[in-house]
């Protein structure tokens, strides 16, 4: 496991469980190949082995250009709702093929379950061409408001 200790209250063991069970879309903030700042909602997992985040979306999404111009990121993973509490962070991203979908697939059963609905059947369509995000986290902070809420 790489080590990376956040800061704020959670300890790395904390803010894994966090990550692992949070099943709230992570923001990621990046830039565009001008240097304009954009962020999207992907759904994610965690690697804890890796220290990594997974991420999946389409070939042609606009978010794959501007990755592939500026590999700089941040990103973001909280609660909606009080008690407000999450994980943020930075570090770089790159962008792999994913023939066959596995981190989408695997991101559907974490966010959809198995169910066959027809957003499942449209993003494992053969017709569309995924790719995976991998960021690679250099800096993790944690908060929590329970106590304060």
């Amino acid at each position: 496991m790489v080590s990376l200790e956040p800061s704020g209250p959670w300890s790395r063991e904390r803010a894994d469980e966090f990550l692992t069970q949070t099943t709230i879309p992570l923001r990621l903030s990046c830039r565009t190949p001008a240097g304009d700042p954009w962020m999207l909602s992907l759904w994610y997992e965690w690697d804890i082995e890796n220290t990594e985040l997974r991420c999946a979306t389409s070939a042609d999404a606009d978010v794959v250009r501007f990755l592939r111009a500026h590999d700089d990121v941040a990103f973001e993973v909280s609660t909606n709702d009080p008690p407000y509490r999450g994980v943020r962070g930075r570090g770089t991203a790159s962008v792999e093929p994913d023939a066959e979908k596995t981190v989408l697939r695997r991101l559907i059963g974490r966010y959809l379950g198995d169910d066959e609905t027809p957003l499942t059947k449209r993003l494992l369509s053969p017709d569309r061409d995924e790719v995976s995000i991998r960021i690679r986290p250099t800096k993790l902070h944690t908060w929590d408001y329970t106590s304060r809420m």
